[in-house]
């Protein structure tokens, strides 16, 4: 890749008064490059001896090129009439009147330290390549917020983001979106990441839940659904009737005598929690997790016929000694090594589940569709119904 080094028109030969640029692309990406670097309208370009580039092949590696915003060539060596320096035209003092607040800045302030932003393409010629308005006082006029414009401008002064506390970060950082500060945004949004507090996983107390019951109306659905942390929290014999706990974390919970009468707990995590004596009518515990759980004399027949359903629940190793289940629905659901003596299970659904190693004994099982189930080891002894194995029993 070739590289030239740049100058002003007519400008001196100094170490510090020339651009190293690269060259690509036309001969219009190099003006380009020249505008940025030397903070004027680039327009032409000339050798060391006047003479006019037109074409990007003419450049070679090394070259020393001079730029003009139209002018003619000036010779560097002349004995300097005539020489204008148009790079002081990026530290002439201007002023912005943004919102009605007045700021005085430099032309190089605005340009330099983001040379592809909205304020340097505004301001990188004098006259202002977008014509801007001038109020009768001769400040530039920018219809934007005053407070959020400040930390820009400071920013570009001297590269440092500063903001006075209480200031909203989100507006200083709408405003560097508007004025395509894009070294800043990232800042910015950096910042405002780090404000926000941290996630509060912990679980809700029992205090917090009763004041956010008595806060909803009656005939409000409550939702408690998934991202809700209950793990261990002491719900007993709080009326929950009706609350939906979709997918909630309501792991070694202590629900006993509470009433959730047609709550819905599909997919609710339930494992090792004591729901022991609580009034189950009508609930949905599709697909949930209650392993190890306990939930001894528990009530889940609805007397006006409404079912309750459990199936697909993962029931492993729970105690639901002595509950009442007439009608539920426990369709492969899996109560492997589950306790449910002396439980009613008239007229259950317990096709398909896995029964294996459960405790069985002193059931009514009658009318039970136990089609498909896995009853591997159960215990049937003292069943007040005998069971009929002419069903399809494995």
């Amino acid at each position: 890749m070739r590289r030239v080094t740049l100058f002003v028109n007519g400008g001196g030969s100094g170490p510090r008064a020339g651009k190293v640029v690269a060259v690509y692309g036309a001969l219009s990406d190099l003006l380009s490059v020249a505008s940025s670097k030397l903070c004027i309208k680039a327009a032409h370009l000339y050798n060391g001896k006047g003479g006019l580039i037109d074409d990007i092949a003419l450049i070679r590696d090394d070259d020393v090129l001079y730029v003009s915003e139209g002018e003619p060539f000036i010779d560097p060596e002349a004995d300097g009439e005539g020489i204008v320096d148009k790079s002081a035209m990026c530290t002439d003092w201007i002023t912005l009147n943004v919102g009605g607040q007045y700021f005085t800045t430099t032309r190089s302030t605005l340009v330099n330290k983001e040379p592809e932003s909205m304020l340097a393409h505004m301001f990188r010629d004098k006259i202002g390549a977008w014509g801007n308005k001038k109020d009768h006082r001769g400040g530039f006029l920018i219809d934007r917020s005053p407070e959020y414009f400040m930390p820009i401008l400071n920013y570009l002064r001297h590269g440092q983001l500063i903001v006075n506390k209480g200031l909203n970060l989100l507006g200083v950082l709408e405003e560097a979106k508007f004025f395509g500060i894009d070294s800043l945004i990232e800042q910015l949004e950096q910042l405002i990441k780090n404000s926000l507090p941290a996630e509060d996983h912990s679980p809700i107390s029992r205090k917090e839940f009763v004041r956010f019951l008595l806060a909803t109306p009656t005939k409000s659905e409550l939702r408690c659904q998934q991202g809700l942390n209950f793990r261990g929290t002491d719900l007993s014999r709080l009326d929950l009737r009706y609350i939906n706990f979709k997918m909630a974390n309501l792991s070694n919970c202590n629900l006993s005598h509470a009433n959730l009468c047609s709550s819905n707990l599909e997919r609710a995590d339930l494992s090792g929690a004591i729901v022991d004596g609580a009034n189950l009518q009508g609930v949905k515990m599709l697909c949930s997790n209650a392993e190890g759980a306990s939930l001894k004399g528990c009530n889940f027949e609805d007397p006006s016929g409404l079912k309750a359903n459990l199936e697909g629940a993962n029931l492993k190793g729970v105690d639901m000694e002595g509950s009442q289940m007439t009608g539920i629905n426990l369709r492969v659901a899996t109560l492997k090594n589950a306790k449910l003596k002396n439980c009613n299970l008239r007229g259950a659904t317990l096709a398909g589940t896995d029964l294996e190693n459960c405790d069985l004994s002193g059931c009514d099982l009658q009318e039970a569709n136990l089609r498909g189930s896995n009853v591997k080891g159960a215990i049937f002894e003292e069943m007040l119904t005998p069971l009929h194995m002419s069903q399809s029993v494995r």
